[in-house]
């Protein structure tokens, strides 16, 4: 089955007000949450099983002016051979210094928007940026075979949608071969915590 924007439209504010605005999806292969937890520098024991629910109310009550928190905060969960990251209003899978440091070994695919609507996209093979989309340089001048067909489709049909009103979610399913669901989300639970940024 070929997706086209219908299949995300459920990704929305009104469904998600505090998760659609703001957010940052990051799938790495091979990984347990375990795993991921203790590669970014931090402490499995530490961290605390969530619902999605949970996981948003926490991120938003961190110690900081306007419930801030100092380090990453976010949940993860095993889907498959993959570990899923879930950060509301977080930037993790946008800072290219972490996730090309986090893909070492493996295949990352990341996607995230702010409030303000910058958006980024990045697929890192073994810490090698193999495709991306950088806010206001838009997307990767080269585009690697494996994603060809899904970017001429976007390009064609879909060139007025922001990343994250659906080619985001469609070229992380190619790349994944997961397939994101409200289900999915909703009905995970995350291990949960804050892990110190690395740099």
């Amino acid at each position: 089955m070929i997706a086209t924007p219908d299949n995300y439209a459920w990704f929305s504010y009104e469904r998600f007000p505090d998760l659609a605005e703001a957010y940052c999806f990051t799938y790495v292969r091979g990984l347990t949450p375990e795993q991921l937890v203790t590669r970014l520098g931090g402490r499995p024991e530490n961290f605390t099983p969530m619902t999605l629910d949970e996981l948003i109310k926490a991120s938003y009550s961190g110690p900081g002016t306007y419930g801030t928190w100092d380090d990453m905060f976010f949940g993860a969960v095993a889907i498959g051979d993959w570990v899923f990251i879930v950060e509301p209003n977080g930037g993790l899978g946008a800072d290219e210094a972490i996730i090309t440091s986090l893909s070492s070994g493996t295949r990352l695919v990341s996607h995230f928007r702010d409030v303000e609507g910058v958006e980024y996209f990045y697929w890192i093979e073994d810490g090698e940026i193999r495709f991306c989309f950088i806010a206001d340089d838009g997307y990767s001048e080269e585009v690697p075979d494996e994603v060809a067909e899904s970017m001429r489709r976007i390009e064609s049909d879909y060139r007025d949608l922001y990343p994250s009103e659906w080619p985001a979610f469609l070229l992380a399913e190619r790349l994944t071969g997961i397939t994101l669901t409200p289900e999915l989300l909703e009905g995970s639970t995350y291990l949960c915590g804050a892990a110190p940024e690395l740099r």
